[in-house]
This record gives structure tokens, sequence and C-alpha cells, in this order.
């Protein structure tokens, strides 16, 4: 039975996707795809007369079957227990399997949460290519407004890497303290009575509070990607949206324009605010499989794709506070990519089930996205890298 979520005019009050609510089940359901109806944003144009078309060349992968906690899974049966809305498998440059469910479409942009990041970080490295960016620039060198906060010695490596160390618990249920406030800054929860608005660079120039040196373990910390936003918008004069659509979805040959979420005075939610659809994404995956070029022009410098495989720290990752969802893999993370090191797969991932992998060796590339109810659901995490490997091991036999 299709959802009566937002159906009626007006729906009645238990079917209303509020900004209150939109990101609990099961009104993440609608709102996931529907994000610009709840929260304001800015748009990312495509090229709509330099459409990348994909071919498509559909594969049973019925007998494909996961393995977990003692339950086998077939895709369907996983899509299922996963909670996802769309996905599609490129292999060798060419679609293999597409599926859409819960009101979504080919042509339906859907929230990538941080999967956010690993974009953001694609424009950063075209920047650095360009000579806009230098890693090893200080944060203030760039942002002078910074100075005082807990981003004072931090470079923008260490934004990039999430080493900056910064005390920033990143409890997705909390109901009070940084991280509510962190959202309301941005725009994705509602102000309490009598609260002041306030912004998203406002509440970074904020952040003082320290718990390691700079450079230390990994720390996942979102803030420090909507200030990889605003070092992009700083470093290059212009809008993070205007940067990305110039740079990376116009060039990429995008069939759909993406958008991102903005807080009140137009700063991007670079962190998990940008929407796609799944064949957009997937394209993404693709360019990097093929060194970042499309038509013989260089679109994601091949010196950045090679710096995420191969340059990141497994020390600081091990040490890091998000090593215990994978299951011991052998990891790192560079430039807000993760990378399962054994297969030289870059991974981007997001609450509540957001996910894109890239593998190189295999020319695969898998675009996923979901709404489920739990923000970090450690049992739905590993179900769906098992099935990433898996298909991994399907399309190299």
């Amino acid at each position: 039975m299709r959802s009566a979520l937002m159906s009626g005019f007006p729906s009645v009050p238990t079917d209303q996707v509020t900004l209150a609510n939109w990101r609990t089940g099961p009104f993440n359901k609608w709102a996931f795809h529907h994000v610009r109806d709840v929260v304001p944003s800015a748009d990312i144009p495509n090229a709509s007369g330099d459409v990348w078309q994909l071919d498509s060349r559909p594969s049973d992968l019925s007998s494909l079957s996961i393995e977990h906690d003692g339950v086998s899974y077939s895709i369907e049966t996983l899509l299922d227990a996963t909670d996802t809305d769309g996905i599609a498998i490129l292999h060798r440059g060419k679609v293999i399997f597409e599926r859409y469910a819960n009101g979504m479409t080919a042509n339906t942009p859907h929230i990538l949460m941080s999967v956010s990041k690993s974009m953001t970080a694609l424009v950063a490295g075209i920047l650095v290519e360009k000579g806009f960016l230098d890693p090893k620039q200080s944060v203030v060198s760039i942002i002078p407004e910074l100075r005082g906060s807990v981003y004072s010695d931090a470079s923008v490596r260490h934004v990039l890497d999430m080493r900056v160390g910064l005390r920033f618990d990143e409890n997705y249920l909390a109901t009070s303290g940084p991280i509510v406030e962190y959202r309301k800054s941005t725009g994705w929860n509602p102000l309490g009575p009598g609260e002041t608005p306030s912004d998203l660079r406002g509440f970074l120039t904020s952040l003082k509070d320290r718990e390691g040196p700079d450079g230390g373990p990994f720390h996942y910390v979102s803030p420090n990607s909507d200030l990889l936003g605003w070092i992009i918008e700083r470093a290059a004069g212009k809008r993070f949206a205007d940067l990305m659509s110039a740079h990376l979805w116009q060039p990429i040959g995008a069939q759909n324009s993406a958008y991102v979420t903005v807080d009140r005075f137009g700063a991007p939610r670079c962190a998990g605010g940008i929407c796609t659809t799944v064949l957009d994404l997937a394209r993404v995956g693709q360019l990097i499989l093929q060194g970042g070029e499309r038509n013989g022009t260089s679109i994601i410098p091949p010196a950045w794709i090679d710096d995420i495989l191969a340059n990141g720290d497994p020390a600081a990752w091990t040490a890091g506070d998000l090593a215990p969802y994978f299951g011991g893999r052998s990891m790192h993370y560079r430039n807000k990519w993760y990378v399962l090191r054994d297969r030289r797969m870059a991974l981007g991932l997001g609450i509540h089930g957001q996910h894109i992998f890239v593998e190189p060796a295999k020319e695969l590339v898998i675009a996923k996205v979901s709404s489920q109810a739990s923000p970090l659901d450690a049992n739905r995490t590993e179900m769906t890298l098992r099935f990433a490997e898996a298909v991994s091991d399907y399309v190299g036999e």
C-alpha cells in the first residue's frame, strides 16, 4: 500500500511532514526525496544539452546471495531489509541493475546525507588542481574569522581527513546540546519558543572546545565538512552550488539538476544536504573509474583520485571513532572518502542508508539511497557492505 504521507490537500496532521519530523521514520520515506519542500535549497544546474547517456545491459542477479547473522538474503530481500529507495549498479560503464521504490523514479533527487561530504571533496580536488586551493594551507589563511576557534591551527588537510582535534559528539539521537544547535543553525531543526535564529558560519566560528591535537586519530565531525564548503567558497570567490555545477555537475553530463540545502543566509550544508538522482550519483562513480575523465576532458584530477585510494592513514582510522561499524576491515579515510584497502574500493556513506561504492579493479559502481528509520544502524551497514562485496565478487567471476 502506498504511503498516505503528504497525500491530502492538506494532509491530515498525522500524515504531514514537517521540519520537526522529516528525518524520522516513517516521515523520512517521503521527505528524503522531497527535501526542498521542507528545507531551503540552492539549485546545482546540469547541462541539459550534454547528458552522459548510460547504456543499459540488465544482468540477472537472482543467484546473488548475501549471508548475514545466519540469514541468506537475495538481492531483492536485502534491498527491502535495508529500506532501499533507489539503486543503480554499473559494471564496465553499463547499467546492469536498477530499482526504485517508495515513490522514487530515475529522475527523483534523493538526499545523500554524508555522501555529500564525498561530493564536496571532489569539488575541492578540482579547485586544488586549478590553483584555487592547497591542502597544506591553514584554515585561517583562507577564513580569518576562524582565528580563536578550534580551527585556529588546523590545515585544509586536517579538515579533509577528519583529523581536527575538535570536541564534538556526533550523536544523531541527541535532543539537546551542540549537535542540536548545529542542526538549528543549518535550518534542519525548528527553533524552540523564543529562540533567536542562528546560522551555519556563526556556529562554526563558535566552536572552541578541543579534545586533542590536530592530525591525531580520525574523528568524525560533520561541521568540518560544512567548513570545507565555506573554504571552497572563500577560496574561489563563488557560491558552492555554482562551483559544483560549473566544475562537476555540468562537465559530468548529469541528467538532472542537483540541489543542496542552505541556511537562512545561503550557506550550503555540504556535510549532508546534497540531493541527486541515483543515476547521477552513479555517473560520479563512473567518472572516478575513468580516472576523472569524460570525452577526453579531465574533470576530477587523476592525482586526487589516486590520493583518495592510496594515501590515507590506516593507523588514524583504526584509532578513530567509526572503525567498530566496519567489522574490522582494513580501511583508511582520505579526502572524505572511506577506502576498503584490500579491494581498493572507495566508499561514500551517509546516515539512514546512503551509499556509493567505487571499485576500479572491477569497473564497478553501486549507488544506493535509502530511508532507514535509524540514523546509524550497524546491522544494516554490515549488510550493505557485504552486499557490495558480494556484487564485486559476482561481477569478477
